[in-house]
């Protein structure tokens, strides 16, 4: 018998709404559409098939939100990990065209859905792109006429002297406020997706890895205690899928990234570290990322490993970061420190594909799965509707093996986590 596997102790699983815990899959079923993983991209393709009219049954391995979604930073960043400019340059005009008409789609696809469904999960508005050197802020000045161009004009270029009003640091010389974009509570609003995906019919078995997928006209996912046969299945496993698909296995890299959240701050001092409660990004490759929750913590995260650390080993990287930011938080605890995988592609552009003619899949969010994700499930609902013109945008696109394969690709992310951290040190 699987071992009953629960979200891991952060600060989103100490605060999350109530939620049941769903029964495992026991025995056969069928279903219109077969999706593995309830995480963002999972639980948002569901959704949009579920309000299609799609009879859908969603295979959890362990609790919904459980992995990348329900445990990163909760900031809504647009565009993608790499730009349209490098899009342009790598794959055309024409890709660009097509990417770039959905680049901010995955913010609206939410707040589309907090609304409607009447989710409750601290969504506010507002994300700043902080900047340490002058060569981030001709970066930002390309941003901004890059996104400009594309169609996002809720954009504003605050200079040094009108960086108090944002971050209370001395570290940044600039920033680019993004009104579009903004923060939650992940954890809740993948909780709050499921129960509208249930609310229309769809169910969600949890505590069910898949061990098997067989193809055919009508595939065959198969659990330890049961199986689901399907027209179609999309595979959304992301950082987490494992070895189950070694085609899809050796084009992404789980990468650990690290959180921490304090203690509960005063009001007036979290108004002070941020007064216009934006969630913050900054510049650098190894970025640090950094917000309010509802209750006045501060939480912090940045850095870059393979696979998970402990909260001690946690707080004592992440804990010098936030106070370089933050000189005033020495004396603040940290009460959660944890860490989580996300999917990391060598050309750091997501992956969306079929495998046949009825399994579909997308992963590889490199960084931006917030989203992305949201978006990916509306094109992967497209698709398998026969709408296949957005998705096969990003079904076009090259996606590249890593380099050696598995034996290699845990060395090459520590070589380029050491490469770009020099980068960012000497402002190269």
């Amino acid at each position: 018998m699987n071992q009953t596997i629960e979200h891991v102790a952060s600060y989103y699983a100490h605060s999350a709404n109530a939620a049941p815990a769903r029964p495992p899959l026991a025995g056969s079923v069928r279903a219109d559409v077969c999706v593995i993983g309830a995480g963002f991209t999972g639980i948002s393709t569901a959704l949009h098939l579920a309000e299609a009219g799609y009879k859908v049954a969603v295979l959890e391995s362990a609790r919904v939100g459980w992995g990348a979604s329900g445990r990163n930073g909760g900031q809504i960043v647009n565009s993608y990990s790499r730009d349209m400019d490098v899009i342009e340059r790598r794959h055309g005009r024409e890709a660009a065209r097509l990417l770039g008409g959905m680049a901010f789609e995955g913010g609206r696809i939410i707040r589309e859905r907090v609304e409607r469904y009447r989710i409750q999960c601290d969504l506010k508005d507002g994300n700043v792109f902080a900047a340490h050197t002058a060569k981030h802020l001709a970066e930002l000045r390309a941003k901004e006429a890059l996104w400009r161009r594309f169609g996002h004009d809720a954009l504003e270029r605050v200079d040094q002297a009108g960086m108090r009003r944002l971050v209370d640091s001395d570290q940044y010389c600039g920033a680019l406020l993004d009104r579009w974009g903004g923060h939650l509570h992940p954890l809740n609003l993948v909780l709050g997706e499921a129960a509208a995906l249930e609310s229309l019919g769809g169910v969600i078995y949890e505590q069910s890895p898949v061990r098997e997928v067989v193809p055919g006209a009508a595939a065959m996912v198969n659990t330890d205690a049961g199986q689901v046969r399907a027209d179609f299945v999309v595979v959304a496993g992301n950082a987490y899928l494992g070895d189950l698909i070694p085609a899809l296995a050796e084009k992404t890299l789980p990468c650990g990234t690290q959180v921490i959240a304090t203690e509960p701050l005063p009001e007036a001092l979290a108004r002070t570290l941020l007064p216009g409660d934006n969630c913050v990004e900054d510049c650098n490759y190894l970025l640090d990322y950094y917000r309010l929750t509802a209750d006045h913590r501060l939480l912090y995260g940045g850095g870059t490993v393979y696979g998970a650390r402990d909260p001690g080993a946690i707080e004592r990287l992440i804990r010098p970061k936030m106070l370089k930011t933050f000189p005033m938080l020495e004396r603040v605890k940290v009460e959660f420190a944890w860490t989580g995988n996300f999917s990391l592609t060598l050309s750091r552009l997501p992956q969306a594909g079929r495998l046949g003619d009825n399994i579909y899949y997308s992963q590889g969010c490199s960084g931006h799965g917030v989203t992305y994700t949201h978006l990916a499930g509306r094109i992967l609902a497209e698709a398998i509707r026969g709408q296949s013109e957005r998705f096969d945008a990003f079904a076009k696109l090259p996606h590249y093996p890593f380099p050696g394969g598995q034996l290699f690709r845990v060395p090459l992310l520590t070589l380029g986590a050491w490469w770009y951290g020099l980068r960012d040190r000497f402002g190269w």
